[in-house]
C-alpha cells in the first residue's frame, strides 16, 4: 500500500487527537505524516524525511527509539502469558516485580501500586482514592481538589478538569464542580515588580491558604500538582515554592498528589521530581517513562498513610471497588521492567543531569541577546524558550502573530521537532534521556536558526 493509499484512508477512518478535524479530513491541514522508522533521538516519515524528535513523542520516550530489549520482553510475555486481569489477589511475577522495585525508587513512604492506561486514568483514580479516603475516614464533605492553573493532568473528565488549560474545556462542559484553581508557579509573568522567588512562593503560599479557608478546610481534601509544570510551560519552582506550599497543605489536613507522568524516572536530573524538590507526597501518579511509551502502562502509587486507611476500612466496607479489565496488564508490565532496567543500567537520569545542564546552558547561550526570548527555562531534559514582544516591559506578542508556532514549523522544516506549547508563545523540549552533547548542539543550532527566521520576518 503506498503513502496516497495510506493517507486517504487515515483521513477517512480515523479521528486524530488534538487535530482541527475539518482540515484532516480535507487536506488543508498539510499532509498526514506517516511515521516508518525510529532511533534513539530521531523518527523518519514515510517520504524519507529525518526528524530529531526533541520532544521524544509526548514528552515519552526516556529510554530513546528502538530498543530491542523491550520488544524482546514483550514478546516473550505474550508468548508465554499474553493476558490475565488482575482481580482478586491474581497476580504475575513481572507485576510483582514492577511493583516492588517502584516502591523502592519512589520518594517518600509509598506502600502500594495500582495501575492503568494512561496518566489520564491514572489520575481520575488518584481522585476516586482521595474521596474514598475521605469517606473512611469519616470526613465526607471533604472533597474537593485543588489544581493550578497551567497545570495539565489529563483530558478525561476529571484529570481534564485539573488541568488549568482553557481550551481543554471549551465546548466540553468541563471543568466539573469540586475543582478549585490556585495560581501558578510562574515567577516570570506574575511575580510583583521586585519580588524575589522566595517572596512570590511565600505569596502563592498564602494565595492557597486563603483559598483553603475560603472554602473551608472541612471541604478540601487534596491538592494536585507536577513537580515541573510541563504542557503549562515546562516551568521549574521558584525557589521556597514546594516547602511554602507543603506547609499549608499540612496545616490544613490536605492530602498532596504530585503528578510526576512527565517529571518521573529521569526526566529532570533525579529518580523523580519530587526528590529534585523534597516533595513529600500522599499519592504520585506515573506513567510515560514508565515504560518509555513503548506499551501503554500508568501507576498510581499510594502512600502508608493513605493505605493504612484503606486497608483498616476494608473490615466495614469490603472489597475495594475499583479496577479495569486491562489494569496490571501483562505486556505493559513486561515492557515497564525492561525499560526501568535501561533507565537504571546505563544511568539515564545520570545522563539526563549531565547533558541537560550542558543543553540548558547552550539555549541560554543562544538567546541571550535575541530581541524576541523574553526566558529560557528548565531543569533536566525539560526545557523552554518563550518569546515576548518586548522582553524588558514583558509584553506578549498578539496571539494572532502565533509566535510559538512559527518557530516550531520552521523548525522542522529544518528537522527539529519541538513543540509550540499552549497558552503562550513557547517553544518547549523534552528530547529522549539518551541524548549527547553533539546532539544537544544540533538541538540548539536548528532552534536558533528558526527563531532567527522568524525574527527576521517580524521585522519585514
Amino acid at each position: 500500500m503506498n503513502i496516497k493509499e495510506i493517507s486517504k484512508m487515515d483521513r477517512r477512518a480515523v479521528l486524530h487527537p488534538f487535530t482541527q478535524l475539518h482540515n484532516h479530513v480535507t487536506g488543508e491541514g498539510g499532509d498526514v505524516t506517516i511515521i516508518e522508522k525510529t532511533k534513539g533521538i530521531r523518527i523518519r516519515d514515510a517520504e524519507g524525511r529525518e526528524y530529531i524528535d526533541a520532544m521524544a513523542g509526548l514528552y515519552c520516550v526516556n529510554i530513546g527509539y528502538g530498543r530491542g530489549e523491550v520488544a524482546e520482553a514483550i514478546a516473550r510475555q505474550a508468548h508465554k502469558l499474553a493476558y490475565y486481569h488482575t482481580y482478586a489477589g491474581h497476580t504475575t511475577d513481572e507485576l510483582a516485580k514492577l511493583s516492588d522495585r517502584l516502591i523502592a525508587i519512589a520518594p517518600c513512604n509509598m506502600s502500594k501500586v495500582y495501575y492503568g492506561l494512561s496518566g489520564s486514568d491514572a489520575n481520575e483514580t488518584q481522585v476516586k482514592l482521595v474521596w474514598y479516603y475521605h469517606n473512611l475516614c469519616g470526613q465526607p464533605k471533604k472533597k474537593k481538589i485543588i489544581a493550578r492553573q497551567r497545570a495539565y493532568h489529563g483530558s478525561t473528565i476529571v484529570s481534564g478538569s485539573m488541568t488549568g488549560l482553557s481550551f481543554y474545556h471549551d465546548h466540553m462542559d468541563l471543568p466539573v464542580s469540586g475543582i478549585l484553581r490556585t495560581g501558578a508557579p510562574t515567577y516570570f509573568w506574575d511575580a510583583h515588580p521586585g519580588e524575589t522567588e522566595l517572596e512570590f512562593s511565600t505569596r502563592r503560599a498564602h494565595e492557597l491558604e486563603l483559598l483553603i479557608l475560603q472554602e473551608g478546610p472541612e471541604t478540601v481534601g487534596a491538592f494536585i500538582g507536577e513537580p515541573v509544570l510541563g504542557s503549562g510551560g515546562m516551568t521549574p519552582p521558584p525557589e521556597g515554592y514546594w516547602a511554602a506550599i507543603q506547609a499549608v497543605l499540612k496545616k490544613y489536613d490536605v492530602l498532596l498528589i504530585a503528578d510526576e507522568v512527565v517529571t518521573g524516572f529521569g526526566r529532570t536530573g533525579e529518580m523523580f521530581g519530587s526528590h529534585k524538590y523534597d516533595i513529600k507526597p500522599d499519592l504520585i501518579t506515573v506513567a510515560k517513562g514508565l515504560t518509555s511509551a513503548y506499551a501503554p502502562l500508568s501507576a498510581c502509587m499510594v502512600g502508608q498513610r493513605v493505605f493504612e486507611v484503606l486497608e483498616a476500612g476494608a473490615e466495614k466496607v469490603g472489597v475495594f471497588s475499583h479496577g479495569s479489565t486491562y489494569s496490571g496488564h501483562p505486556i505493559g508490565v513486561a515492557a515497564a521492567n525492561a525499560a526501568l532496567d535501561i533507565l537504571q543500567r546505563e544511568d539515564l537520569t545520570g545522563n539526563a543531569a549531565r547533558v541537560g545542564k550542558y543543553f540548558q546552558n547552550g539555549l541560554r547561550e543562544a538567546f541571550s541577546d535575541c530581541p524576541v526570548v523574553g526566558e529560557v527555562r528548565g531543569i533536566g531534559l525539560m526545557a523552554a524558550v518563550e518569546f515576548v514582544a518586548d522582553p524588558v516591559k514583558k509584553e506578549r506578542f498578539d496571539p494572532s502573530l502565533k509566535i510559538g508556532a512559527r518557530v516550531s514549523e520552521a523548525a522542522r522544516k529544518r528537522g527539529l521537532i519541538a513543540r509550540a506549547l499552549p497558552h503562550g508563545d513557547i517553544i518547549g523540549f523534552t528530547p529522549p534521556l539518551t541524548m549527547t552533547t553533539a546532539e544537544a548542539d544540533e538541538i540548539v543550532e536548528i532552534a536558533r536558526q528558526a527563531v532567527s527566521q522568524i525574527t527576521q520576518e517580524l521585522d519585514h
